[in-house]
């Protein structure tokens, strides 16, 4: 009999942890920018899937083709490639032109051109969908290895300079 009574208060503390660890999660909020500025736009920092990420690839070279090459490249990774064309010139690896909701979404490009690629955030941009300017450093993509090395690497994106951060779900 005494086991019983023994167990059952113990069940019955257990539940009470259990109550007031709920009740006090300060972690519900969690990844919200509540002390945003008025004004700010809200950055998606969810690192994205391929399948997920919209791109227009662009070329910023004097090789004839280069962005449609690239473009059928990363269609094969599951991307969706809404726009082919040229762009002006730049010796960069490659340009990332994105808006507040394309912020997982170049964190992820960004491990294509393993960490090598210029980022330019236009907090004006309303769309998700990233540019992808192909310069004269630009060799080849990245191998799904090396891909997931530099995301390792890179770790979790950040919200730009001049917006905050959403919520991570």
């Amino acid at each position: 009999m005494r086991a019983l009574v023994v167990v059952g208060l113990l069940a019955v503390t257990a539940l009470v942890f259990v109550v007031v660890a709920v009740v006090r999660d300060t972690q519900s909020s969690a990844g919200i920018a509540e002390d945003c500025p008025e004004g700010w736009p809200v950055a998606d920092v969810r690192l994205r899937e391929q399948k997920d990420v919209k791109i227009n690839v662009y070329n910023g070279t004097d090789e004839v083709g280069l962005a449609g090459g690239v473009a059928d490249d990363f269609r094969n990774r599951n991307f969706q490639v809404k726009k082919e064309g040229n762009a002006p010139k730049t010796d960069q690896v490659a340009v990332l032109r994105y808006g507040p909701k394309g912020v997982g979404s170049a964190h992820l490009l960004r491990a294509y051109f393993l960490n090598n690629a210029k980022l330019e955030p236009d907090l004006k941009r309303k769309d998700d969908t990233v540019d992808v300017i192909l310069g004269n450093g630009f060799q080849q993509l990245a191998t799904t290895t090396e891909v997931n090395q530099s995301l390792g690497d890179l770790g979790s994106p950040e919200a730009p300079a001049g917006t905050c951060a959403g919520p991570v779900k």
